[in-house]
């Protein structure tokens, strides 16, 4: 009996062949083996290397109705079960059994992109709260997937790598993998060339936590969208974490399968914006404190000014500043970020400084920097003065207390009368209002 209905099974293996294509045929059905028919229950077992192959088989309308016809077809009416057997091959994937312990994997995060160095700032306090939640408690079954979207440089991959290292410290058993889309990608299509593509298949649906950035990499990646599905499905319905990462959200991703989109909307979608001046800031104080280095407040705003609202940015800027100091041996001060900041970012992306602004005013009214920090309360030096400090105020966003030991050690109410002070001429007198935009024109140019 046993030996017809493999025969009958070898029959449903021709049709397949037959009624796809050859590369379909190749990595779904000929991986199908005939196990055994149990002719007490009626029910046909068939051997298969990975669920893969069911699950993408059973999703897939057409294939199914295939599979349904060549079973129905030489079988009758039967029931039908499923035999994973996975086979540990030498040079394929790790995995093992499911009942057997897992073996750790290099989990390939930073490790020193944790929350402990993660600011928390306007623009990113969901996004952290909702990882760090996520970190503690991986088991849970809210907010899976979380789908972290934001525009390059605020901060999503730190945040992702913080939740993997979060729950690495918390369950050091669990398998937690962070992979750039691309690598996926990669690893898939030589798994492909190299016949190991259920391999490549069950080695992802052994994962704990999978993070996956960079996603809007795979929109025209039809193939690994595929593949991708099905390991996103088997994960969710065993429970486990799934946590992408893209630099926009998933209905700008065009090009996507909609069935994987659903499952993107399908759990948390967490927006992060571009970090603020206050948050480079503090990003900035952050560093500093770990570090055990000191730099000026007013070289503080300048560099998060500077950064163009990306936290990448304020990194390069601090680490290269950092390594100037040591190699020349000198303090970080204005004149040495100036100097760094020129070869970092664009020079029209650069804030103006206070130093900038002093030397334009200066320059329009003939008069020395020097005489303008002095003490005397000549007319000819008070007005330019005041002036640096109304327009220092308008564009380097740097404190009145700031800006007033800049000018020759003034305090904070000599600086915001003065900003008052001119405010009111500018409105009273015509000349004088002039001369101002004349300045700020100045500037401008310099600026630009």
């Amino acid at each position: 009996m046993t030996k017809n209905k493999r025969d009958l099974w070898t029959s449903c293996q021709k049709y397949f062949r037959e009624n796809l294509e050859n590369e379909e045929y190749a990595r779904l059905f000929s991986h199908v083996e005939f196990e055994t028919f149990e002719i007490a229950s009626n029910t046909l077992v068939l051997r298969i290397p990975s669920q893969y192959i069911s699950e993408t088989i059973e999703n897939d309308d057409r294939l199914y109705e295939l599979f349904r016809k060549a079973i129905q077809y030489t079988f009758g009416m039967i029931r039908l079960n499923w035999h994973i057997v996975m086979k540990d091959q030498k040079g394929s994937l790790a995995f093992v059994e499911p009942a057997a312990p897992k073996p750790d994997i290099e989990s390939n995060l930073n490790r020193g992109q944790t929350f402990r160095t993660f600011v928390e700032g306007d623009s990113n306090r969901l996004s952290r709260s909702i990882g760090l939640r996520i970190a503690e408690h991986p088991a849970g079954t809210q907010f899976n997937p979380l789908f972290v979207y934001g525009p390059s440089g605020c901060g999503k991959t730190h945040l992702v790598n913080a939740i993997g290292n979060r729950c690495k410290e918390l369950y050091p058993d669990k398998r937690v993998l962070y992979v750039s889309a691309q690598m996926f990608q990669q690893q898939f299509t030589q798994a492909n060339l190299n016949g190991q593509f259920n391999d490549f298949i069950s080695f992802y649906q052994t994962i704990d936590m999978l993070i996956v950035d960079d996603v809007q990499e795979w929109m025209t990646a039809t193939k690994t969208q595929n593949a991708f599905f099905h390991i996103f499905n088997h994960l969710t319905l065993n429970g486990k974490r799934i946590i992408l990462v893209s630099d926009r959200a998933p209905v700008e991703l065009e090009g996507m399968n909609k069935r994987l989109l659903s499952r993107f909307k399908s759990g948390m979608m967490a927006e992060m914006e571009q970090p603020n001046v206050q948050l480079c800031v503090d990003i900035l104080h952050n560093k500093m404190a770990r570090d055990g280095v000191k730099i000026p407040e007013d070289v503080v705003v300048f560099i998060a000014q500077t950064a163009n609202n990306s936290i990448r940015e304020l990194e390069g800027i601090i680490n290269s500043l950092m390594a100037y100091s040591v190699v020349y041996n000198s303090s970080i001060d204005m004149k040495l970020v100036e100097r760094v900041v020129q070869r970092a970012v664009k020079i029209d992306n650069m804030p103006l400084t206070v130093d900038d602004v002093l030397e334009t005013v200066c320059r329009f009214y003939d008069v020395t920097p020097n005489a303008v920090k002095g003490a005397s309360r000549k007319k000819e030096l008070v007005i330019p003065r005041q002036i640096v400090m109304y327009l220092a105020d308008k564009y380097t966003n740097i404190p009145a207390a700031r800006i007033g030991k800049l000018i020759g050690g003034r305090d904070h109410s000599t600086v915001l009368h003065s900003i008052n002070k001119v405010r009111m001429m500018i409105e009273k007198d015509k000349v004088f209002a002039s001369q101002v935009k004349k300045v700020d024109e100045m500037l401008k140019v310099k600026k630009s």
